[in-house]
């Protein structure tokens, strides 16, 4: 909880969780909070990876529903602020009976808006044509520009809210990694990285760790006096017009606080955006920009 009350004493109004996070334990500790404190903020929740198997076929309104409706009682509210698909099968996105039935759930005074939480930019472009898709989360780092070619452009025009998750890159953007880091053995950051679980580019944006590293020694040369890697990080998403918020995770109260603080730094110049863009073009590029 002192990370969630240390989020509102920075500013900080927007929250974004799952259902499947702590089976659920995330979204009570938000309604904990809202007894707790005053303050009005907005709580983006995800539904769709309790289904088991995660099958296109497992969106249905009836399945839908009943999401909703266990994250109405976990959030101890009547309505939900938004409601994302948690990165659904591809095929849903084709699906145009699934997002009938959120139009459904909106009429019915259970969810104000939904978007969707997406894998690849396909996914995103796919979504946005459905006319009622408020936000499109995606991943979006120094690491993952893909979305900046065409798909920023279309969420501007058709005004969609950007959510750029994984922002820092699963921690590599922190610049606290080194080559002697290890993980626990239930972290994602040392069993996913091909891809073994879930999808490779959820892990360090599918960049190998080496080669993480060695890109993240060039953006060091780039972070303006008094800050650090993971604000600058955060402080360069934040130049793109089309982004609307960045979610990075926080363990602490000390991580909320340092990320918060990443706003009141100065807009990257043109040079600086410049010299990010070309370490992609250089390093990471080859390597992911095709796959997401």
């Amino acid at each position: 909880m002192q990370s969630l009350h240390a989020a509102l004493d920075s500013g900080i109004t927007f929250f974004d969780t799952a259902d499947v996070y702590g089976d659920g334990r995330s979204e009570r500790l938000i309604a904990q909070l809202r007894r707790e404190r005053t303050e009005p903020f907005h709580v983006a929740t995800k539904a769709g990876r309790r289904l088991n198997p995660h099958v296109s076929s497992g969106y249905t309104a009836e399945n839908l529903r009943g999401f909703v409706d266990r994250s109405l009682k976990n959030l101890a509210v009547e309505r939900l602020d938004l409601l994302q698909l948690h990165c659904p099968p591809t095929d849903v996105y084709y699906r145009p009976e699934v997002f009938a039935a959120l139009d459904d759930l909106v009429d019915a005074g259970k969810i104000a808006f939904y978007g969707v939480s997406v894998e690849r930019v396909e996914e995103a472009l796919k979504a946005i044509e459905y006319p009622n898709v408020r936000s499109v989360q995606i991943i979006f780092n120094a690491f993952r520009l893909r979305p900046t070619e065409l798909f920023f452009e279309q969420a501007v025009r058709r005004q969609v809210a950007v959510i750029a998750r994984v922002p820092l890159a699963s921690g590599m953007l922190s610049g606290r990694f080194t080559q002697l880091t290890e993980f626990p053995a239930d972290d994602h950051r040392g069993f996913n990285r091909e891809g073994a679980v879930f999808d490779r580019g959820e892990t360090f944006s599918g960049v190998d760790y080496d080669t993480g590293l060695t890109a993240v020694e060039r953006l060091k040369a780039l972070v303006p006096p008094g800050a650090t890697l993971a604000q600058f990080a955060l402080r360069w998403i934040l130049a793109f017009e089309a982004v609307t918020c960045v979610i990075p995770g926080a363990r602490h109260a000390a991580q909320v606080i340092d990320n918060a603080q990443a706003a009141d730094l100065p807009q990257p110049d043109a040079a600086t955006m410049a010299a990010v863009q070309t370490i992609y073009d250089d390093a990471i590029r080859p390597l992911v920009h095709h796959r997401w």
